[in-house]
C-alpha cells in the first residue's frame, strides 16, 4: 500500500485555487447576464478540486485544475461584463420601458 506524501509546506500556497473569483463571477454573471452565467459553477468545482488535489499531494493535478478554474473564471467574468453592458444599454435607450409595454400587451391579449 503506497502512501502519498503531503505537499511541501511552501507548495500549497503556490497553486492558487481562484475560489473567491469563481464564486463572485458566477453570481454576477448569473444576475447580470442570464442563466448562461451558471457556467461559472464549473470554475467553482475546479477551484475546489485544487484544494483536494493539494491535500492528496498531487501538485501537477492541482496546477491543471487551477488553470482550468482560471479559464472558467474568465468565461464567467466575460459573461458578467457582457450582461452589464447589455443592461446599461437597455436602461439608457429605454429598452426596459419597451419591454414592460410589450409584457402588458401580452398579458392584455391573454385576458
Amino acid at each position: 500500500m503506497s502512501t502519498v506524501p503531503p505537499p511541501a509546506p511552501g507548495m500549497a500556497g503556490s497553486v492558487p485555487n481562484y475560489l473567491a473569483w469563481s464564486i463572485i463571477s458566477t453570481v454576477l454573471a448569473s444576475c447580470l447576464c442570464c442563466p448562461l452565467g451558471l457556467v461559472g459553477i464549473v470554475a467553482i468545482v475546479f477551484s475546489n478540486k485544487v484544494n483536494t488535489l493539494l491535500r492528496q499531494g498531487d501538485i501537477a493535478g492541482a496546477q491543471r485544475a487551477s488553470a482550468t478554474a482560471k479559464t472558467w473564471c474568465w468565461v464567467a467574468t466575460a459573461l458578467a461584463i457582457i450582461g452589464l453592458l447589455i443592461n446599461i444599454w437597455a436602461y439608457s435607450t429605454g429598452g426596459l420601458q419597451q419591454y414592460m409595454q410589450a409584457m402588458e400587451q401580452i398579458q392584455a391579449a391573454q385576458s
